[in-house]
């Protein structure tokens, strides 16, 4: 089983960082590759951000899609969960959001969850996904810690002590469960289980769990009414984001994203992180 991981942003540090967590809970015979845009937002901050962070979802699902060896399911780690809906049209396999996935496990594992997050600006979007995934009573708290997203590359950043005080707060609110709100804090999630004393949900590993296990159910995208692939394609470079286009691809391997594979051609948009990060 392959699965995609989609950092949004072109932070190449944060998506190591992000894959080592995907695959530290990825289970045997999955296999975890990891991309982020080598253009567009630095980190997702802001509307405008999740615009370019939700074109670049889309544009790396179609080249993957259209590729040699295209993935069983794909994840988006950012929290806002940009393009979600979109990249769901352009494929039948699973496609998890980290933010949808957190807080789905977040209401098994407990009554009530708090969110915590990074800058206070986002906090209108959490809300919006509170009351899209139908999470209203679960949710009892919503917290911005102030930290920007691009502070979490530093794996050794103070900013682990901030977050487990506002965890500690929202606990003391009333949650049984923290969400983290954002990929770049999902190598925090042990340290902060153990601080705050009860579990804490980072939502990279929570989309892998989901989409590997749908996988294995045989537990695809409807292709259904508003999921269906999209009526047309768009006119010029976009064009791929529509139906898949079957014919031969000049470069040896297709434009899917890869590893490691020989002769394999990376979209122009992509930058591929494995087990090291290319310059």
């Amino acid at each position: 089983m392959r699965i995609l991981l989609i950092n949004p942003n072109t932070s190449r540090a944060m998506t190591a960082k992000i894959a080592d967590a995907a695959r530290g809970v990825a289970g045997p015979g999955v296999i975890v590759d990891a991309v982020c845009p080598s253009v567009g937002a630095a980190a997702i901050e802001s509307h405008t951000d999740e615009i370019a962070a939700a074109t670049a979802v889309v544009e790396l699902i179609a080249a993957d899609r259209d590729g040699s060896d295209p993935a069983d399911a794909y994840v988006i780690a950012c929290f806002g969960d940009p393009g979600l809906d979109a990249a769901r049209e352009l494929v039948d396999v699973p496609v998890v959001g980290i933010a949808e996935a957190a807080m789905h496990l977040a209401a098994v594992s407990g009554r009530h969850f708090g969110v915590v997050t990074t800058l206070s600006r986002t906090l209108g979007r959490a809300h919006d996904l509170v009351s899209r995934y139908g999470m209203e009573r679960a949710c009892v708290s919503l917290a911005a810690t102030g930290i920007p997203v691009l502070d979490l590359e530093d794996t050794d950043s103070p900013a682990v002590e901030t977050i487990a005080r506002y965890s500690a707060d929202a606990a003391a609110g009333g949650a049984d469960v923290i969400v983290l709100g954002c990929a770049g804090m999902a190598d925090l999630c042990i340290e902060l289980t153990a601080r705050v004393g009860i579990p804490v949900v980072d939502g990279v590993a929570a989309a892998v769990g989901m989409a590997s296990g749908m996988v294995r159910m045989g537990l695809g995208t409807s292709k259904r009414d508003e999921y269906a692939r999209p009526p047309r394609a768009f006119a010029g470079g976009l064009g791929v984001l529509g139906e898949r286009d079957v014919s031969p691809h000049p470069s040896a391997g297709g434009p899917g994203v890869t590893s490691d594979a020989p002769g394999a051609a990376t979209p122009p948009r992509a930058a591929v992180v494995t087990s090291k990060v290319f310059a």
